[in-house]
Parts: C-alpha cells; sequence; structure tokens
C-alpha cells in the first residue's frame, strides 16, 4: 500500500512542525512542504534576533523531519474536489490530504506618504526582509518603528543593539498592551528608554515624508521624528486568498473544526487558522494544532481533537525581555487574588492573577527566572499552595509592591 501523500502549502514555522511530528509518528504518509521562499522553514519569531546579530540566518533553520521541501515554489492554485495544486510554473501536483499554512502578512497602516517607491521603509516577516533592513540599517542615521506590540518592542531593541537611536510610535495605551498589563509595558518602556529608545504612546497612525527616501515621521500633533530608516510593525493578518480563492470558508481566518478541518480531506493550521472564531497568530497554538494534526493524519491517534491553546507569548531579546500567559490584563484583576512585585536591582517586575488556588495568569518582565516554574503551574491547573510568592522568585530581595484581594 502506498503512502498517504499530505500536501502543505506553506514552508513556515506551523508546517515545519508538522512535517516533524509526522516523522516522529513515523505513520505510512509522505509529506511535501511548498514553500514560496527560496528558503527551507525557519524560525520566524528569531528574525529581530538576526537583525540585532545574535543569530546568523542560517542559524534560525527548523527541522522537518523526512518531508520534501520545495523552495522556491509558489503554489497559485488549489482545486479542492479534484485534489490538486497548480504551482506558479503551470504544472500541476496531486495529494491525498492537504494541510494549508500559508501563515499571516504584515498589516500595512494607512500612512500619508507611504508608497512603493519610498526607500528606507520596511517589514519585518522573512529572512529576505532581514536581509533588507540590514543592508539599509548600516548606512542609517535613526531609526522610527511604527507599532509597539511584540514584533515592534523586539526590531526597536535589534535596531538599537546595532547603535542606532530608535523611536517607537505606537498608538496603543502601553507597550504590546495585548499580553502585558500597563505596569508591565512601562517597565519594558523603561529598559528600552536605557538602551536608547524613545517610546511615543497613544500616537495615532503618522505621516512618512520624504520623496524618493523616508527622511522622517510626522506625528498627529505636528511634531517630527527625524528618520532615514522606518520599520512598520503594525500587526499581521492571516494569509487567506489561496483558501478564498477554492472557495473554503473563510471569515478573518480559514475557517476550521476540532480535527482542524475545513472541508474533506482539507486543513488548515497556524496563523492562517480561525479555531472557534479565534485566530490565534502564536507559535504555541500552531505548534499544539500542528501536533493534533499530525496524530490524525499518521493514524496515531485518529481521535485527537483540538479544543484551543492557552495565551502565551514571551520575548527574549537581551535585557529586554517578558513572558505572559493567561488572563494577565488589567481588565483581568477584577474579582481576582494579584500578587505583584518588583525587584528595583535589576528592573523587574512580576505579577501574578489568582482565582481561589488557581494561577489563571502571570506576567514576568525584565527576569525570566521562574517562567518555567510558573508555565508548568499554569498548564496543569495545580493549586499553588501557601506561598504563591515562592513561585515569582526565590530572592530574599524580592520587594511586594502590591497585593490587592477582591
Amino acid at each position: 500500500m502506498r503512502p498517504r501523500r499530505i500536501a502543505v502549502v506553506g514552508a513556515g514555522m506551523a508546517a515545519a512542525r508538522l512535517a516533524q511530528q509526522l516523522h516522529a509518528h513515523a505513520g505510512p504518509t509522505e509529506t511535501t512542504l511548498y514553500g514560496a521562499e527560496p528558503h527551507a522553514p525557519y524560525n520566524r519569531a528569531l528574525l529581530a534576533d538576526v537583525v540585532a546579530g545574535r543569530h546568523r540566518p542560517d542559524a534560525v533553520a527548523l527541522p522537518t523531519g523526512d518531508a520534501r521541501v520545495r523552495t522556491g515554489t509558489e503554489v497559485v492554485a488549489v482545486d479542492v474536489r479534484g485534489r490538486a495544486l497548480t504551482l506558479a510554473d503551470g504544472s500541476r501536483e496531486t495529494y491525498d490530504d492537504l494541510v494549508l499554512a500559508t501563515g499571516a502578512e504584515p498589516v500595512l497602516p494607512p500612512l500619508r506618504g507611504l508608497g512603493d517607491a519610498l526607500g528606507g521603509v520596511h517589514v519585518l516577516r522573512s529572512l529576505a526582509d532581514c536581509t533588507r533592513l540590514i543592508r539599509d540599517a548600516d548606512t542609517a542615521t535613526r531609526a522610527v518603528v511604527i507599532g509597539g506590540g511584540v514584533l515592534g518592542v523586539g526590531i526597536a531593541h535589534a535596531l538599537a543593539a546595532r547603535g542606532l537611536p530608535v523611536d517607537i510610535v505606537h498608538q496603543g495605551p502601553h507597550l504590546v498592551e495585548r499580553h502585558l498589563d500597563s505596569r508591565a509595558g512601562a517597565a519594558l518602556r523603561t529598559t528600552l528608554a536605557r538602551l536608547g529608545v524613545t517610546v511615543h504612546l497613544g500616537e495615532p497612525a503618522p505621516a512618512l515624508d520624504g520623496d524618493e527616501r523616508v527622511t522622517g515621521v510626522t506625528l498627529a500633533d505636528g511634531r517630527r521624528l527625524d528618520a532615514d530608516l522606518v520599520v512598520l510593525a503594525c500587526g499581521v493578518r492571516p494569509r487567506t486568498a489561496l483558501a478564498r480563492a477554492a472557495g473554503l470558508p473563510v471569515r478573518h481566518g480559514v475557517m476550521v473544526d476540532d480535527t482542524l478541518a475545513c472541508a474533506p480531506h482539507t486543513y488548515a493550521l497556524g496563523d492562517c487558522a480561525e479555531h472557534r472564531a479565534a485566530p490565534y497568530g502564536l507559535a504555541t497554538a500552531a505548534w499544539d494544532q500542528a501536533d493534533v494534526l499530525a496524530a490524525r493524519l499518521s493514524g496515531t491517534d485518529p481521535g485527537a481533537r483540538y479544543t484551543g491553546s492557552r495565551p502565551m507569548s514571551r520575548l527574549t531579546a537581551g535585557p529586554v525581555e517578558y513572558a505572559a500567559f493567561g488572563a494577565c490584563d488589567d481588565a483581568a484583576e477584577e474579582g481576582a487574588d494579584v500578587l505583584r512585585i518588583g525587584d528595583a536591582t535589576r528592573g523587574a517586575y512580576k505579577k501574578l492573577v489568582l482565582r481561589g488556588d488557581r494561577i489563571v495568569g502571570a506576567v514576568l518582565v525584565g527576569d525570566l527566572a521562574t517562567a518555567g516554574t510558573l508555565t508548568r503551574a499554569y498548564l496543569t491547573g495545580r493549586p499553588v499552595g501557601p506561598d504563591p510568592l515562592s513561585l515569582l522568585t526565590a530572592s530574599p530581595s524580592a520587594r511586594v509592591i502590591e497585593e490587592s484581594r477582591p
């Protein structure tokens, strides 16, 4: 009996995880990854570290088991009924099962002055983007990063590490507001300031100045920030054009059920997928989905189901580091027990959110030594015991700055 042919459209982090897990299960499958980029799968979360010089481009590659990886091979159409792919060169490839892992694409904000011909303006989503950004950064004198989420903070640190003064322009009330509370955002801002990064919060989309090349950014109140390098880090949206053209269900992402199916013999996972009305956009969710789908397609566990992932976010960029999971924003504190501690000597901020004796959220900024312990306690749901402070730090220098109860 011939092995079951699995075609994966996309060769990013979700696709690599699926291929690796299919290989680990050693089921009767033959997996092919179709990637439009010229590179084999790599860890996209480390691109800012490549810009900073902490990793070489060839050091962020991901394992793919025994899968065949076809780089530089763009899929331009999917025939779901005929189970066939059309490639950019006009050829067709058939399959038994199809997995869409097309990822996400950068959101371009409505910036006045933004045009295709304006030099010095970048996004960071691929290794090719890295190469272009590094080349420009080597001759730039000042940079502006538009967007203060996870990627924006990581890029700002990377450019500062290359010796550039950097401004972050962010619409939100504090940095990384999707994952951090306001105090954690303030702690990140303080750390960035020490590195030469200035943060401008609550700023609407600015205008770009310059004709052939960007020369600065003008804020809504008329203030001008000089810059010959601008990076747009305004989030991403699921890449769904291929699925939509194939007649598959698309809302924000490709809509999948608990089997990760969107049609017979057709699945989606990672940044392009929407499960129970939630597009996750986090690596941990993509890995959870890949593990479930690999178990199903390999036959190891045909009944495996994906019921969702717990939100977890982490950034490690030299002194700029945080970990956050669960319900940890300001709104989550209502009706909960909240413990905060600070360590002034290390510039650390930590928060634990408890409901009863269970952890429902936590934030660590500047010191991730206990991140593993907290994550395990959160994921297993085990009681925290009589001394929750010990989960945050074992250091006697830690200072409790606030403890609140409903």
